[in-house]
């Protein structure tokens, strides 16, 4: 392998002082040769976001409507760091042809790729670096997966010496139509920068010093974790932990590229690494909770002895669309946990059809409850997770409600009362953070 991938996310080039230090930081490490940049970030609280200006526009032109107001703040915005940073730049330039393609495009990602394109462009020019159009070779399928042809065409057009910047976020249909990756995606593009270039390591740069084992925001003196694995990072994001876009793991995850997490504003620090395998022994990684889910009880006698129960109880489910995440159960007990957003009032419908379609004795559905994920590669070779686990919620004061351990037993989860959610996470953290 070799090069480094470095993605700078919008808080890292916000302003022209945090372009500087973006600058800065590839220019410190002669490897850093493909880098990847999102759209600018807000530069304070009351700032627009660059993606949000362009999905105004795009909605307000839709409409046939005057779209100059969020076109001038885009524009006045890279007059400013082209003129701060001491670049030629012409956006009126840019802007008009992008003005000329808005009512072409029916579905907005075309819009919302310009932030990263532009912001692409620009940083570019000040680093004297080759610009490559992710439209050109991140290829889609009609599906909307990603085409892993899309490696290979990268590659050859990042070949050569010098320095690449390829803008987040966004690649092309087979039609060359512009289709965008879920928020965040440039996390993704990254990843897949990384992959095409064979690229030693893929740096992710933001404005965090690497992940914690809990949400700062619930344990503020929360630990980090100076290494963990792409199981362990799946796991944790599904519940909520958000520092990397979680498909941002795939591209890398086959050829072992490990992922380091560092912040922008604080280089020297040394984040948090992301590899195929840890080295540390630590059996608990991380804990991450959330709220908003629901859980359907469904409890018949002699529900094992009666072949398809739980196919047709989840067939309900497909029908109305709806996708659950955990199905603890017993012997004549099922439990379904599903979120909220899946739901989308439909609860009351499905617990009617289920039961027409399954006859159990009973069914309730249970509202208000919060996950929480324990996780750690290394808690099956551990003995008294589960009971410290346990035992910390009751000290806690913290009803379970719910307990569900996965097959690869890397992690155990487990249901509680929303209103517990933050009681049950410190719990769970500070059983678990000093424990080797």
């Amino acid at each position: 392998m070799s090069g480094i991938t470095c993605k700078f996310g919008g808080t890292s080039l916000a302003d022209a002082a945090s372009v500087r230090q973006v600058v800065n930081i590839i220019q410190a490490d002669p490897d850093r040769r493909f880098i990847v940049p999102s759209a600018p970030g807000k530069r304070h609280p009351q700032d627009k976001k660059i993606t949000d200006l362009l999905y105004a526009w795009h909605n307000i032109a839709q409409q046939d409507l005057d779209a100059s107001e969020p076109a001038d703040i885009i524009a006045d915005r890279f007059l400013e760091l082209a003129r701060e940073l001491g670049v030629a730049f012409d956006i009126q330039k840019h802007l008009d042809a992008i003005g000329a393609q808005v009512k072409r495009h029916k579905t907005p990602d075309y819009m919302a790729s310009r932030g990263e394109y532009l912001n692409g462009l620009l940083l570019a020019e000040v680093l004297g670096a080759t610009f490559v159009d992710p439209a050109d070779c991140i290829r889609f399928k009609e599906t909307g997966e990603l085409d892993p042809e899309s490696y290979g065409l990268l590659g050859e057009r990042l070949k050569g010496g010098g320095l690449f910047v390829v803008p987040g976020f966004y690649g092309a249909m087979p039609n060359g139509e512009i289709k965008t990756f879920s928020r965040g995606g440039s996390d993704v593009s990254g990843a897949i920068v990384a992959r095409a270039t064979h690229s030693r390591i893929y740096e992710n740069w933001t404005d965090v010093s690497g992940f914690r084992m809990a949400d700062p925001r619930i344990v503020p003196d929360a630990r980090r974790i100076e290494e963990i694995t792409y199981r362990e990072l799946r796991e944790l994001s599904y519940m909520g932990a958000t520092v990397l876009h979680d498909e941002a793991i795939y591209p890398v995850r086959e050829p072992k590229i490990p992922i380091h997490i560092r912040n922008t504003k604080a280089p020297d620090e040394p984040g948090t690494m992301i590899v195929a395998e840890r080295v540390s022994v630590k059996p608990v990684v991380g804990i991450a909770g959330r709220a908003g889910f629901s859980m359907i009880n469904i409890e018949k006698a002699l529900m094992n002895k009666e072949r398809g129960f739980g196919r047709r109880a989840l067939m309900v489910l497909e029908e109305f669309g709806v996708g659950w995440e955990h199905m603890p159960t017993g012997i004549d007990t099922m439990s379904i946990i599903i979120r909220d957003e899946e739901f989308n009032g439909k609860g009351p419908l499905i617990v009617k059809a289920i039961e027409e379609r399954c006859k159990p004795d009973e069914i309730n559905l249970v509202t208000g409850l919060a996950m929480i994920a324990t996780v750690g590669q290394g808690m099956n070779h551990h003995i008294g997770i589960a009971a410290r686990l346990c035992g910390a919620m009751a000290e806690a004061r913290v009803n379970i409600r719910v307990i569900d351990q996965g097959s690869s037993e890397m992690n155990i989860i487990v249901g509680v009362e929303e209103a517990d959610l933050e009681k049950a996470v410190r719990a769970i953290y500070y059983a678990f953070a000093w424990w080797e």
